[in-house]
């Protein structure tokens, strides 16, 4: 029989508040593409980085390629030939794309060699990037196409993808399929994290149940539907969206030719953006990463006071100059789409972190903090968003990726906005606990609540939206009622091949596109 290329044997790990993973064993095969599957917080980065080196194991063996072995570091996971692409990317910020990738490679390559190599295998995968890019200047999406790469370009025995396509649109998904299919039929094994049940689904041969920490199942994939994939991770299948129809009300956010130019030179110029978003509705904005949606966001939450006066209303406040302090007292609530740096202070405790954007615990002028108060706000959102922690004061990087964000979500519609802001709400997020933050904006939507949604994940934007925008090298499309909109044209318009005028002629009409 074929020697297993993985082979774990009771893998344990303990920390003070919870165990990450209690005797779990899994073997791959060569040339296999394993999936490991689980809700938020069940173990499986946990395990993915005590396969990496990064993490030691307390109990259990490891063996590769047949061989006992004790994995150090990443160091020398990367020299056996095992690569990992995380979920939370270890890139430095502040150096390029080819020097964050240069630092994983061979010392005897030139950064000319590594740059010429990003450059031929972006183009191979259509993983574009910019190799002289500052990793600061990037998106999320941009980020996960860096460390695919990096990952691709060790030509790994074993590559570990942990929610590689959580930021990329579908067109790139397909193409980094195509990739991993070829890998795997030239002998590399591939262990998958992801919660999209449909990709596991196409792509997987087997697959690892893991819940708590232990395994509960093995299975091949293939041969289950999404219903019972989610019932062996989550025990239940996730509940069902209701998306009823209602009137809007009166705008909420008007964005009128709003044009910025790039602040610095890998940025994106916004020309001309115009959007409107009433109460009770859901408008979404698709497109692929990098191009605006950053400058965008910024403009729109404050961190960016450039806009010209009048461009960006909030009712008949003219918001354009202020800052976002003064934008939350407003009414608007904003989620970013970067979870530990910008969403949460990675030290601090969840009830802490409340304080980025509520200032309920605050004695008014006299800077006093309510830590009861705090921790009682802390402990309801982790209640009723079902969030995995170790209580209110438990430190936000301590939790899953999953789990974070559910908080951090939840920290913004608990506080009852008249405009939220979402940027990527589920990416990284399990089936069940996804479907519970769409039905809490949902929710949301249907008491009134005007919401902008942007997201590189046209499921989610279908499901959510009312109405839908793309963004394409700083230029907005025309809105599309979701009822007209198909993923083949909003993959037409992503690339900018849209008629300016089609919609909106439609709209003055009041006629569907079909009956036009």
């Amino acid at each position: 029989m074929t020697t297993p290329r993985l082979q774990l044997s009771g893998i344990t790990k303990r920390y003070p508040a919870v165990v990450a993973n209690s005797a779990v064993s899994l073997t791959v095969m060569p040339g296999e593409t394993h999936a490991v599957l689980g809700e938020n917080g069940a173990g499986k980065s946990t395990l993915m980085k005590i396969i990496y080196g990064s993490v030691k194991p307390d109990e259990g063996s490891v063996m590769f390629n047949g061989q006992p072995v004790f994995i150090r570091n990443p160091q020398e996971a990367r020299a056996m030939g095992i690569s990992m692409v995380f979920q939370h990317f270890s890139l430095f910020d502040t150096i390029t794309v080819a020097e964050n990738v240069w630092l994983g490679l061979a010392k005897t390559l030139t950064l000319d060699d590594v740059t010429r190599s990003i450059t031929a295998k972006a183009q191979e995968y259509g993983l574009d990037i910019d190799p002289a890019r500052p990793v600061h200047t990037l998106s999320v999406g941009e980020m996960q196409r860096v460390e695919i790469i990096r990952a691709l370009l060790t030509n790994p025995q074993l590559l570990i993808l942990d929610e590689p396509t959580s930021v990329l649109t579908p067109q790139a998904v397909d193409k980094l399929f195509v990739v991993l299919k070829k890998l795997a039929s030239e002998g590399c094994s591939i262990l998958y994290i992801s919660h999209k049940l449909h990709e596991i689904r196409e792509l997987c041969k087997a697959c690892t149940v893991l819940r708590g920490g232990k395994v509960t199942g093995v299975c091949d994939p293939s041969e289950e539907s999404n219903a019972s994939l989610s019932r062996l991770m989550i025990g239940a299948e996730p509940p069902q969206l209701t998306h009823r129809a209602q009137k809007p009300g009166a705008p909420v956010l008007r964005v009128q030719a709003l044009s910025l130019a790039r602040e610095d030179q890998f940025g994106v110029d916004l020309e001309e953006i115009s959007i409107e978003v009433r109460a009770g509705e859901v408008v979404g904005i698709a497109g692929v990463s990098g191009n605006g949606q950053r400058e965008l966001l910024y403009a729109l939450s404050g961190e960016d006071c450039r806009a010209a006066a009048g461009a960006i209303k909030l009712g008949e406040v003219d918001m354009s100059s202020l800052h976002p302090g003064m934008r939350r007292k407003l009414g608007l609530h904003f989620v970013p789409e970067e979870r530990l740096g910008r969403g949460a202070v990675p030290t601090l405790g969840l009830a802490h972190n409340l304080l980025l954007t509520r200032t309920e615990a605050l004695s008014k002028g006299l800077g006093w903090i309510n830590v009861k108060t705090l921790q009682e706000q802390a402990a309801d959102i982790i209640q009723r968003f079902n969030v995995k922690a170790g209580g209110p004061d438990a430190a936000a990087r301590s939790l899953s990726g999953g789990n974070l964000q559910k908080f951090i979500v939840g920290r913004e519609i608990d506080a009852r906005p008249k405009l939220l802001i979402v940027s990527q709400p589920t990416w990284g997020v399990d089936v069940g606990a996804a479907a519970q933050i769409r039905g809490e904006i949902l929710a949301l939507r249907d008491q009134g609540c005007a919401v902008l949604v942007v997201s590189e994940e046209l499921d989610e934007l279908f499901e959510l939206s009312d109405r839908l925008h793309v963004i394409a090298k700083g230029r907005l499309s025309p809105s599309v009622p979701v009822a007209d909109a198909t993923t083949e044209k909003i993959g037409e318009w992503m690339s900018g091949l849209w008629n300016e005028n089609e919609y909106d002629l439609l709209a003055l009409t009041g006629l569907t596109h079909d009956q036009a």
